[in-house]
């Protein structure tokens, strides 16, 4: 599944391309996403869009009159291309602009979104998110204090959005390696100080992924159809039996809230 930042990556890698371009078509070829897309899209047809942002794994492309919320799920993707190039399998949603070009989302599983915010309200799944991890919201106090009567694991606790947004698998099992805590340890008992070193750590893996395009997943490309590169520098995840690059014991994997949690014995307690 896309993560912050592959999400990040592709909305950096659309703007450029979308923003200020005047809509001349809207096409639902597949309405049934994780959610229908609704028909009120074609609204747009004849308006200017204006910039794209990211909040949490969702990308905000304003309107006038609000935005379109579009969301990759396991295995979607987003690019322009020229209008008149044939529709591949799975291109559910396109947006032609004047210019020539078009925006497509191509979905295999369908657990992608595309949906509408009107100006001045936010969706249900929007209003809920917790700070984004990159934001000066996101700090050592904070997240002591949102740990605080939590029980559960820590890397549980770290990728729910109520507590953060955008800490996904991959990048949870990467900081908590970097910080020497064990996934599987008491969210309540993390000290302040340990909480510090882990939120500049959630921080400096995700910059730097961002910097570097994104992790290589089987179902991801960036918005220009080239992959992402941070996979080749991971720690821990998916090295299972490898030897950790500190210590030299051997990486263990266990399942967490149905997840693959990847960690070292020795280097994390």
């Amino acid at each position: 599944m896309p993560e912050l930042p592959e999400v990040e990556t592709t909305t950096r890698g659309l703007a450029p391309h979308i923003t200020g371009q005047t809509v001349v078509a809207v096409n639902i070829y597949q309405p049934q996403l994780r959610w229908p897309i609704p028909g009120e899209l074609k609204q747009l047809e004849g308006q200017i869009s204006g910039d794209i942002t990211r909040r949490a794994k969702y990308m905000l492309w304003r309107f006038p009159e609000g935005s379109v919320v579009m969301h990759l799920g396991m295995s979607g993707t987003m690019r322009v291309v020229d209008a008149k190039t044939p529709l591949r399998k799975h291109d559910h949603f396109e947006v032609v602009f004047a210019n020539g070009k078009a925006l497509r989302l191509n979905d295999p599983r369908r657990f992608g979104a595309i949906l509408w915010q009107d100006k001045d309200t936010k969706l249900k799944i929007i209003h809920s998110l917790g700070p984004e991890p990159l934001s000066s919201d996101f700090n050592g106090d904070y997240l002591h204090h949102k740990l605080a009567k939590r029980k559960g694991a820590i890397k549980n606790a770290i990728m729910t959005n109520a507590v953060v947004v955008g800490v996904g698998n991959i990048y949870a099992s990467e900081s908590l390696f970097l910080s020497g805590i064990h996934p599987k340890r008491a969210a309540n008992r993390i000290s302040k100080e340990r909480c510090q070193v882990l939120v500049n750590n959630i921080k400096l893996v995700l910059e730097k992924a961002i910097q570097q395009g994104g992790t290589t997943l089987k179902d991801f490309t960036q918005a220009d159809g080239s992959p992402g590169y941070f996979a080749q520098q991971l720690n821990v995840y998916g090295r299972e039996g490898e030897t950790c690059i500190q210590c030299q014991s051997i990486i263990k994997n266990i399942t967490l809230g149905q997840r693959s949690s990847f960690y070292c014995p020795h280097c994390q307690r």
